[in-house]
């Protein structure tokens, strides 16, 4: 049988893909090498948030008081957590099974080489058999950077040294856990380990955490961090890793800190090797595959979306791309736009942003008009947060009054961020926001008080 279309990789960009495809009534088939989900629904953006659920409802139980709640001796199983998160990743995975049955999507277990292109179209190889296609679409996703200091490949190797898809399968928690990166990955599971009882540090080469972050959301989230037990080592390069310890070099001096864990959390990177992609020439640039706005890569009928192509490797992006891509197959109208995508923290506080930000904004040399307020202007963020310090910020272009972006920390901030996204993508100005009735009390209403303070 030749294919309408062969989807190689399960995850976020593979499955959405493989459906949207299916119910259009393309014939499809989708390989997945380990498990249908990917890494985020098997080991990172589920499985991490059943784990942060349990810590705020943990924080919750320990500091009710001023909420006028007592609970006494309240405590964190971590094994049940992780019981639960199996749970919970195994329900979804079944989910996505089901969903590709009802679609009418052959999977096929198995590891995916392409072996090159025939005149009865794509030909891919798996251990058992090979399938050919008259469409490809690659979404290998991503792995984590395991960088080349001294030590962690044996740390890896013996268990001391773990990646996202270690740390979730943790049935102890460590008395001790440096974590190598302060990205998003990273400051999530300083968040839940701190809660559960570690005692975190964190090792950044950056002088802030939170990468691309509004810088004051990001002092901001830091100090919080901090408040609750959470170390930080900024401005901190690892050269090496012992068997108990993390080394790293800090304004000119070598300093050390203990560990039972380490956790390397500095990136992730587009898995484009080993897959064959020489075989029919796709172009790769700065470890992605080059794609166009459509998803389509140089070679025609081949596509890649999700974290391969290395443009924004978040999983709600995989999502809108590969519908881009099956619109484009089936000759529909539509374009991939990258300028008004969320990106969270599902910290505690929670972070979101969208847009530019102050920063990138002036790098790009455009003028703009700060909006930035308190979310105690929230009546209903007072009620639900004691001592809370989070803010809304809003970036408006000068010359269009057009929102262009929008940052946030505290409360639902997850929830809230993807309507200033709607704004955005729409280029609403601020006359526009200004009209727009929100419910009252919520805590998405600080949008339209950053606004009004313009």
């Amino acid at each position: 049988m030749i294919y309408d279309l062969m989807v190689i990789g399960g995850g976020p960009a593979g499955y959405v893909a493989a459906e949207r495809a299916g119910h259009a009534g393309l014939s499809v088939l989708l390989i997945e090498k380990r498990a249908l989900g990917g890494v985020c629904l098997n080991e990172g953006c589920v499985p991490s948030k059943t784990f942060l659920n349990s810590a705020k409802m943990f924080e919750h139980a320990k500091h009710g008081e001023a909420y006028g709640v007592t609970c006494e001796n309240p405590k964190l199983d971590h094994a049940k957590v992780v019981e639960r998160k199996n749970k919970v990743v195994n329900m979804l995975v079944s989910g996505v099974k089901a969903q590709m049955r009802a679609n009418k999507v052959t999977v096929v277990e198995d590891e995916a080489f392409i072996e090159g292109r025939t005149a009865e179209g794509f030909c891919v190889k798996t251990s058992k058999e090979t399938y050919c296609s008259k469409r490809l679409l690659i979404c290998t996703g991503s792995s984590a950077v395991v960088p080349p200091i001294e030590g962690v490949a044996e740390g890896i190797k013996d268990g001391f040294v773990l990646t996202n898809r270690e740390i979730l399968d943790l049935t102890e928690v460590p008395k001790q856990l440096v974590i190598v990166g302060g990205g998003v990955i990273g400051l999530e599971m300083a968040s839940y380990f701190n809660i559960a009882g570690s005692e975190v540090t964190v090792v950044e080469m950056l002088d802030k955490i939170a990468g691309p972050t509004d810088a004051e959301i990001s002092a901001i989230l830091k100090k919080n961090y901090e408040k609750q037990g959470v170390h930080f080592k900024l401005s901190a390069k690892v050269t090496k890793v012992t068997q108990n310890s993390v080394v790293f070099e800090k304004d000119g001096k070598t300093e050390e800190v203990p560990a039972d864990k380490v956790l390397l959390s500095i990136g992730r990177r587009a898995n484009i090797k080993g897959y064959g992609l020489e075989n029919l020439g796709v172009l790769t640039d700065r470890g992605g595959i080059v794609t166009d706005c459509y998803g389509r890569t140089n070679v025609a009928e081949v596509y890649a979306t999700g974290d391969v192509n290395g443009r924004s490797m978040l999983a709600h992006t995989a999502y809108r791309e590969s519908e881009v891509a099956v619109n484009h197959i089936l000759g529909k109208k539509d374009v991939m736009r990258y300028q008004a995508i969320p990106a969270v923290i599902y910290s505690n506080p929670e972070v979101g942003s969208v847009g530019e930000t102050e920063a990138t904004a002036k790098e790009k040399g455009r003028e703009i008009k700060i909006g930035k307020v308190s979310m105690n202007f929230s009546g209903r963020y007072v009620a639900e947060n004691e001592g809370g310090d989070g803010i809304c910020k809003v970036i408006v272009d000068k010359a269009t009054d057009a929102l262009i972006g929008c940052h946030m920390i505290g409360s639902y901030a997850s929830e809230i961020i993807v309507s200033a996204g709607i704004m955005i993508e729409n280029e609403m100005r601020v006359s526009d926001i200004k009209e727009i009735v929100f419910p009252h009390p919520t805590v998405s209403e600080i949008i339209r008080e950053a606004i009004f303070s313009l």
